[in-house]
């Protein structure tokens, strides 16, 4: 009976199967020949590998979908291919438990990790969750007995088996899974991974841009300090700003660090060369040292340029010293010397008017914002600069940077040779404002080539007539040497005295 049921096995037809192949048309091409196994396919040619793959797989799938169902009485087509549910054969005594097909016959679809071939066969679903990476397309409708009913005398017809010899036992092994797909590695950056769904997206690209650069910058030979300078100033302002979208305080931390890692990383290029890279003068020891701190303020003056609600150079100037005050939470905390020092025609009714219209809001009038002092400050607000819960406040930087800037306006608006000049508001905005528009020489504008008017005009409100004499004021307070003004630019440079106040555009 025993061997009436191995010759029924036998008997059996043999499972189908076909390959799509792809491989190289030729040397010093990029095109691919796709080749099938089946003698009705004739070869195709095309002109990439990309192409190519998306053809074999079309092709594969026309098989699929026109191949009739797989067919219960096959036998597993992967039996001659040294599958690893089936027993090599090797005319010797086989081991006494081998490994057993079973379950239902379905047509299975493999492919190589490479994607250079695609193979269809029939095949019982025991081997096909045995090959790794075996996707199931098609299963017979046949029912049978449990794949774990052993071959016996008894019932030559219970389980089919396409092994060809027939072997006593009745364990079965645990399906083979396919090999675990590696998740791609987490973008990091000063052990930090990078969340995927940061936002906004250009941050995380310049984060995970950085990591690469620095790890980049280990791996050089030799050490390029005005390199590494610029990697902590781009690293110190993407910190912040991930600090600001996230509220991780950490991050703020991080990026304090980086800011001093870059000024020691200058500082030793310096002593390096023998001077420092952007001027043929001294080095120059600043308020604002970082160049982040410069654009910082920068902004500050560009936003309160676009969002004064008052006209003229006195409202732009106690708009600008209040918005540095309150530019963190939308609150601060101001004096009457506060107001008194900007040299304001009328503090208390500019005050009023900014009242008035709503942008500044006090727990008390103007007099009593006039009459504080340092021991009973006044709280203010300013409701555009309170950040919401849905959207953040206009500026990227933190608390302890704001007062720095807040810090550095009222040494440059308080200078001494500007109070003993009575020099008034406009004045005062201007020596600000060309503070910020200098390079490391203290030349205006961009490499010391000047100022447009039509740019300065944007953060001094104030006609060319009147732009003169503010001119002239700050060339008399020692703050201004050689200034041109034409009717297109101003050119000039400010005197060694006020450089330490300066912020120099990057080059």
């Amino acid at each position: 009976m025993t061997q009436a049921a191995v010759s029924e096995v036998d008997e059996r037809v043999p499972g189908r199967r076909w390959t799509v192949r792809l491989d190289a048309a030729g040397r010093g091409s990029a095109a691919v020949r796709i080749s099938c196994s089946r003698p009705a396919c004739a070869d195709q040619r095309l002109p990439s590998a990309a192409v190519g793959r998306a053809a074999a797989v079309a092709h594969l799938k026309a098989h699929l979908r026109a191949a009739p169902a797989p067919r219960p009485g096959a036998y597993c087509a992967c039996r001659a291919d040294g599958c690893h549910t089936h027993l090599p054969d090797t005319g010797r005594q086989v081991r006494a438990e081998p490994w057993r097909c079973g379950g239902p016959v379905v047509l299975a679809v493999v492919t190589d990790r490479e994607g250079r071939w695609w193979q269809a066969m029939e095949c019982c679903s025991r081997c096909a969750a045995a090959t790794p990476g075996a996707k199931t397309a098609a299963t017979s409708q046949a029912t049978g007995p449990r794949p774990s009913e052993p071959l016996s005398a008894a019932a030559p017809s219970t389980a089919h088996f396409s092994d060809r010899q027939a072997a006593a036992g009745t364990g079965l092994p645990a399906p083979r899974s396919a090999p675990a797909r590696r998740r791609p590695p987490q973008a990091k950056i000063a052990q930090r991974v990078i969340p995927h769904d940061l936002r906004p997206v250009a941050l995380r690209d310049e984060l995970v841009e950085l990591g690469d650069l620095f790890r980049a910058y280990q791996q050089r030979t030799e050490p390029d300090l005005e390199l590494l300078a610029d990697l902590q100033e781009r690293k110190a302002r993407a910190f912040t700003t991930w600090a600001d979208v996230s509220g991780i305080e950490s991050l703020r931390l991080e990026a304090r660090r980086a800011e001093q890692a870059a000024i020691a990383a200058r500082f030793q290029h310096q002593q390096r060369t023998g001077g420092i890279t952007d001027s043929d003068g001294p080095a120059v020891s600043r308020l604002l040292n970082v160049p982040t701190q410069g654009d910082h303020a920068r902004s500050v003056l560009a936003y309160v340029a676009d969002h004064s609600p008052l006209p003229g150079p006195e409202a732009r100037l106690l708009t600008l010293m209040l918005t540095l005050r309150t530019a963190h939470t939308g609150t601060g905390n101001l004096v009457g010397q506060d107001l008194t020092a900007l040299g304001l025609a009328d503090p208390e009714d500019l005050v009023e008017k900014l009242t008035g219209c709503g942008w500044l809001t006090l727990p008390g009038t103007a007099g009593d914002l006039l009459a504080s002092r340092p021991e009973n400050p006044t709280q203010i607000t300013i409701p555009s600069l309170v950040p919401h819960e849905d959207k953040a406040g206009p500026f990227t930087f933190g608390k302890k940077m704001r007062a720095k800037l807040s810090g550095w306006a009222q040494k440059v608006i308080s200078d001494k040779k500007l109070r003993k000049a009575k020099a008034t508001a406009g004045t005062r905005l201007l020596a600000l404002t060309l503070a910020t528009q200098t390079d490391a020489a203290g030349r205006l504008g961009p490499g010391g080539q000047g100022i447009a008017l039509h740019a300065l005009a944007a953060w001094v409100p104030t006609d060319s007539g009147e732009l003169q004499r503010l001119v002239d004021q700050l060339t008399a307070a020692d703050w201004l040497v050689d200034a041109a003004l034409t009717d297109t630019q101003l050119t000039g440079q400010l005197t060694e005295r006020v450089l330490p106040l300066t912020c120099p555009l990057r080059a």
